[in-house]
């Protein structure tokens, strides 16, 4: 969570914004998201020239000598952030209204494009130089705090914390997954650099982002040092839908941003017959939004063969069964619902993943994990899809803590249970013969079954109760006693003290 100074230099710099007349919270955030993207340009645009002459390999930087901006070609090195932002204000503002937001819109020659779909309409809303000026200074500020923390996750947080800033965030369900939480998703799936990835309600891709990041790091050499692999990275592996173009198109800049350069990010209701995608995936990361219900004549009819219903949550869990490939795996968020409803589509869903397909896991999380946005419990699915069964034994694990205080401030604290799930999930076998006394443990599919499918953990945990033994009546009423001759002594000594 983003606290002190940070917190503080975010929320002035949303003051500055309303002082200069801009306070639709949408359009700001979409103006500081370009304005974060153009920095970012200048940040990545340096670090991968850097990389490539570490590595001696070729780079063309995209700040060219001469950049042709509409009829004209002008010096790329002024669209840098770190040559412009010492530019006097209204010189400042004429570069950024006419050469920079112009270059960042046409900055990617594939008119098909993610980027250039959502950037096309994209429009420069700063109204004055001044305002221009103090935000490019707050900016700068923002970010030299940021890496000053030198924390992993400080720019998802920051960008976080902003997108927290939108009063209309929950009314679709679209409140934000904590970042933390995304990337312990990924690591427990591991993605592999022949993976095909999609999040049918994506929002700001941060499971997209997390997932490129995390191949980065584990799968470098394999991917960026083979041809074939880095072009499925960089064009093929990563697809999104939603349906919120603010969205989309804050997503697809923040793939761009971490170096992918043309996922596909989609403008699709995806329960809809608008989503024709079957068997197409190999891994599914997906927190889709579980609040209200949908008018089921828009539901896609194949969804609805598998559980007849309108909540949104059962859904999409019968939509990524579709979408997924066989052998698919996915990680979705869930609410606790889901787990114990006892409708006939609840029943039918949990049926399906058990009987069906091969379901592995159930992580149960604490309410306090998606607050301050919302108190719901919520629990994490992990499943293949086989298209023939495979359920054997589920593994239940019940997080009691993820490194942050479960209140509204949601401050770090050291119990956290994450790197124990990831260690455990990786060695299932172990988990066998653990107690249901325990944190986590596993149970047979036919006693699953048995209970009509039910996969809330406290169905199959077992509590220790611990005998206490009590000192008898006759004792306590002597210890009563004795107080009260005690007391009755102090209050003589008392009395003959005021005399």
């Amino acid at each position: 969570m983003i606290i002190g100074e940070l917190k503080n230099k975010i929320d002035s710099l949303w003051d500055v914004f309303a002082a200069g007349g801009l306070v639709n919270p949408l359009d700001v955030i979409e103006q500081v998201t370009y304005l974060m993207f153009i920095h970012d340009l200048d940040d990545s645009d340096n670090l991968r020239a850097k990389e490539a002459a570490m590595l001696g390999l070729p780079y063309t930087s995209i700040f060219a000598d001469e950049v042709q901006i509409g009829e004209r070609k002008i010096d790329g090195r002024q669209l840098k952030w770190s040559v412009f932002h010492d530019y006097p204000a209204g010189k400042m503002y004429t570069v950024m209204q006419e050469w920079v937001f112009p270059f960042i819109k046409n900055l990617h020659s594939n008119k098909d494009s993610a980027y250039s779909k959502y950037m096309d309409d994209a429009i420069f809303k700063l109204p004055t130089p001044l305002l221009l000026s103090k935000v490019v200074d707050a900016l700068d500020e923002i970010y030299r705090l940021m890496n000053e923390m030198q924390s992993a996750d400080v720019r998802g947080d920051t960008y976080e914390y902003l997108l927290s800033k939108i009063s209309q965030s929950g009314l679709n369900g679209q409140f934000r997954t904590p970042r933390h939480i995304i990337r312990m998703m990924v690591e427990l799936m591991d993605p592999k650099a022949d993976d095909v990835i999609c999040d049918p309600a994506c929002g700001t891709s941060g499971f997209l982002v997390s997932a490129g990041e995390y191949l980065k790091e584990k799968r470098r050499e394999e991917i960026f040092f083979n041809r074939i692999k880095k072009d499925h990275y960089m064009n093929h592996m990563f697809s999104g839908y939603d349906m919120d173009r603010t969205m989309l198109r804050i997503g697809a800049m923040n793939m761009m941003t971490h170096g992918i350069d043309n996922p596909y990010i989609e403008y699709r209701d995806s329960l809809s017959d608008q989503n024709p995608d079957k068997e197409k995936y190999s891994l599914i990361l997906a927190n889709p939004p579980f609040k209200g219900s949908l008018d089921a004549d828009t539901v896609s009819a194949d969804l609805l063969k598998v559980c007849k219903t309108k909540k949104t949550e059962l859904l999409f869990l019968a939509l990524f069964l579709r979408m997924l490939k066989i052998g698919g795996r996915c990680a979705c968020i869930v609410p606790d619902g889901v787990l114990f409803g006892s409708s006939t589509a609840h029943k039918a869903i949990r049926k399906e993943l058990i009987e069906g397909n091969r379901l592995e896991a159930v992580i149960s999380m604490p309410s306090g994990v998606f607050k301050p946005y919302a108190g719901v419990s919520t629990a994490i699915l992990i499943f293949t899809k086989t298209g023939h069964g495979g359920t054997d034994q589920v593994w239940f694990y019940d997080m009691k803590a993820d490194g942050f205080s479960l209140d509204d401030k949601r401050a770090p604290i050291t119990e956290n249970d994450i790197p124990d799930i990831i260690a455990r999930f990786r060695n299932l076998e172990a988990e066998s013969d653990r107690a249901r006394t325990e944190q986590s443990f596993s149970v047979p599919k036919q006693e699953i079954v048995d209970n009509e499918y039910d996969l809330s953990i406290n169905k199959y945990k077992k509590t220790e109760y611990k005998p206490v033994e009590y000192p008898s009546t006759q004792e306590i009423m002597a210890d009563i006693r004795a107080l009260e001759a005690a007391i009755h002594t102090a209050m003589n000594e008392l009395e003959e003290l005021l005399k």
